[in-house]
């Protein structure tokens, strides 16, 4: 059943304990969303775009307090006229991406409460979107993983190890359509070095398959530099697949069996 289309409910819940995820609509009251949006990318950098009244929003709160805990805004590709109006779009060339059978889900102003516990969250909201892509038959995830700051030298390492390691396929990688920074494939990569300077989302998307494109963006409205980043759904681990499936199926189950406030 696709939960992803603009109508039915303004919010839709997901689970409910020990963290309650839902699903917004675009014309629903997003200020929770926004507010965290605010704290991760600056107070006037995160609040709302265009983009916002055509995606769905899933929200992760704490149920005691409803206090945002994280947030993601979701856009499925019906095709490529849609494709060409993503926000990726803005920065990347996804001409390559056309052919590509299956249907695809734009993953966009993904983030976390900065916190002790921001690495659990992250993996509810991942417990989140594998329901949703299983539910929605999806079979690849685009998005942009950010840096902060507009430096490119400040990022050289984890740029290096992207560009070595985590390229995707040729016939499928858009490249940069804007102010950008072609990766280095045969630099001298330090390991340890690139892997730390990535940021926690971008290293959640690599352990799970992901790959990014081919070059790096400075976004001067959002003080960042992005990059491209994709998982083909059929490339992650199964293990991590399962694991991801059954920490949702076990937060249903204790969502079913507690009164709901």
């Amino acid at each position: 059943m696709a939960i992803l289309q603009g109508h039915g409910d303004a919010r839709e819940l997901l689970f409910h304990a020990p963290f309650r995820a839902s699903l917004l609509r675009g014309d629903a009251d997003l200020a929770q969303a926004f507010a965290l949006r605010r704290a991760a990318f600056r107070a006037d950098r995160g609040g709302p775009d265009r983009f916002d009244a055509v995606s769905r929003h899933l929200i992760i709160e704490d149920p005691a307090s409803g206090v945002p805990l994280g947030t993601c805004r979701l856009r499925p590709i019906a095709d490529g006229s849609t494709l060409q109006e993503t926000y990726c779009a803005e920065y990347y060339d996804l001409d390559p991406l056309l052919g590509r059978r299956g249907a695809v889900i734009e993953v966009g102003r993904l983030c976390v409460a900065p916190s002790g516990a921001a690495a659990d969250i992250l993996r509810v909201v991942w417990a989140a979107l594998a329901r949703i892509v299983e539910r929605e038959r999806a079979g690849l995830l685009i998005g942009c993983a950010s840096f902060a700051g507009t430096d490119p030298d400040r990022h050289r390492a984890a740029f290096d190890l992207l560009g070595r390691h985590h390229l995707g396929p040729d016939e499928i990688r858009p490249q940069g359509s804007a102010r950008s920074i072609r990766f280095a494939t045969d630099a001298p990569v330090a390991a340890r070095q690139g892997l730390a300077a990535l940021p926690p989302l971008l290293r959640s998307y690599l352990a799970m398959g992901g790959w990014v494109g081919g070059h790096a963006v400075i976004d001067d409205a959002m003080d960042t530099i992005h990059v491209f980043t994709a998982l083909d759904v059929a490339a992650i681990p199964k293990t991590r697949r399962r694991a991801l499936l059954s920490l949702a199926d076990m937060m249903a189950r204790v969502d079913a069996a507690a009164p709901h406030a």
